[in-house]
């Protein structure tokens, strides 16, 4: 069950955390607190909803077969796709964040050398057995999770002992409000932050993979999704409160790492190059991760009929390794991108994202939305691990989702990821329309898992 926690940990803690967590501090000053909590919450029920839905349906490709289940063949294949999707995207962005990273120590070597180094380990790791990309994703997780909980310890004793990490303001609570008050930037600064805060977020739902491989979904599934999210919001609110209140809000650039003037504040010697080993280290955990996640979908896609046959093809260890070739290949784009535009491939891919992320939420919830009431309609067992508070907390957080669509295009610098997600939609519409037929679009008829209460 441990590989299953960290499995999600490995995806949803990576550069969204380390160096995207100032742009969302700009954003909405000291108040992005409350975007992570808000954010945070319906995360909580995406999760809570894909578990209800993997432990009834432990089945390989997860959400994009329960998309197909209970909202129809199309929604299930454009889900299944755009997580796909969403996956290589985040995961062509830490392979440049990676070389970024390696540029540190070795600033005279191509970026690209560096990317394609990784891709190359990351898809030799897929192709070998679950229990070996478990284990790493483990120990690859364990360092920065570890990193991030000395940084909030370390911070925690600066504050208690009076320490500032700049000479011109004193470190203390108060500076979360001192600084044009704890929402400079108002509700607008807030809404501003959403789109950043989930694309931190997004990756939690690659516990939904899991299920199929999991040697006991009823009792794994439920206590990964409880931990997980309260973990995560537990790392980035905890971060943000320590590092606000040790320098204000405003001075806060990026430019300079938090982590990286904590270690140094407290003594610790060579922190800059302590960090650069985490954030690889981070880096390499979201990568790998990502592949996984994409393979196994691709997997679960190909036994529907929704994706090319091959595939479905296994090794002896019983690992898609078609799936792991064909994504470590779609990253060699990332290498491409990083030898013709490495100052900006960065910034342009990280922002497409979060359209995908949102769209398989929304997918998540109005699958369980459809599940909940076929269960009542048909007056079958009701489910083992039900989601809290339903209905009126389910469509909250539908509503919560809407929002954040809404406001990628409503803002300027998101307005791309909301073109590129539409043209997306409407070219796997064209596909489905031009290419699936016959078993592509019938509706599967999902197992049957832990499906009644104790």
């Amino acid at each position: 069950m441990r590989h299953i926690q960290f499995i999600a940990l490995g995806s949803a803690i990576g550069t969204g955390l380390f160096y995207g967590s100032a742009t969302a501090i700009q954003l909405a000053g000291p108040a992005v607190i409350l975007a992570y909590l808000v954010a945070g919450a319906a995360v909580f029920m995406v999760m809570r909803a894909l578990g209800e839905l993997a432990v009834r349906h432990p089945v390989p490709g997860s959400f994009g077969q329960y998309a197909d289940r209970y909202l129809g063949p199309f929604a299930g294949f454009v889900t299944g796709w755009t997580f796909v999707f969403e996956m290589v995207v985040v995961a062509i962005a830490d392979v440049t964040a990676f070389g970024v990273y390696m540029g540190f120590w070795f600033p005279d070597t191509p970026r690209w050398i560096w990317v394609t180094a990784v891709i190359l380990f990351i898809a030799a790791v897929n192709t070998r057995h679950v229990k070996v990309f478990g284990e790493l994703e483990f120990w690859l997780s364990i360092v920065k999770v570890s990193a991030i909980l000395a940084m909030v310890i370390g911070g925690v004793a600066l504050l208690v002992m009076g320490v500032s990490l700049d000479a011109a303001t004193p470190a203390g609570v108060q500076n979360l409000v001192d600084h044009g008050g704890f929402a400079p930037h108002g509700a607008a600064g807030v809404l501003a932050a959403l789109s950043v805060v989930v694309f931190a977020f997004g990756g939690v739902e690659t516990i939904g993979i899991t299920a199929g491989e999991a040697q006991d979904p009823g009792r794994a599934i439920p206590r990964a999704v409880n931990a997980v999210p309260a973990r995560i919001l537990l790392f980035y609110v905890m971060t943000m409160v320590v590092i606000m209140s040790l320098v204000p809000w405003d001075r806060i650039t990026g430019e300079a790492s938090p982590f990286v003037e904590i270690f140094s504040t407290l003594g610790v010697p060579a922190a800059p190059a302590i960090l650069n080993l985490v954030v690889i280290t981070a880096a390499i955990s979201a990568i790998n991760a990502d592949t996984f996640s994409a393979g196994r979908m691709l997997f679960g896609m190909a036994q529907q009929g929704r994706a090319p046959a091959v595939f479905a093809s296994v090794s002896r260890g019983g690992v898609p390794w078609m799936a792991a070739v064909v994504m470590g290949l779609a990253l060699a784009v990332g290498a491409v991108l990083n030898a013709v535009i490495p100052e900006d491939v960065f910034v342009v891919v990280a922002s497409i994202a979060t359209f995908a992320t949102v769209w398989v939420w929304l997918m998540i919830l109005l699958a369980h939305i459809a599940m909940r009431r076929e269960v009542a309609r048909r007056g079958l067992p009701a489910s083992a691990f039900p989601v809290p508070l339903w209905p009126a907390a389910s469509w909250a957080a539908v509503a919560f989702v809407l929002l954040v669509v809404g406001l990628l295009g409503w803002f300027s610098d998101t307005r791309v990821a909301m073109i590129v997600g539409l043209v997306w939609l409407v070219l796997l519409g064209a596909a489905y329309r031009l290419f699936l037929h016959g078993h592509g679009r019938s509706r599967p008829d999902l197992e049957e898992g832990a499906a009644s209460s104790p």
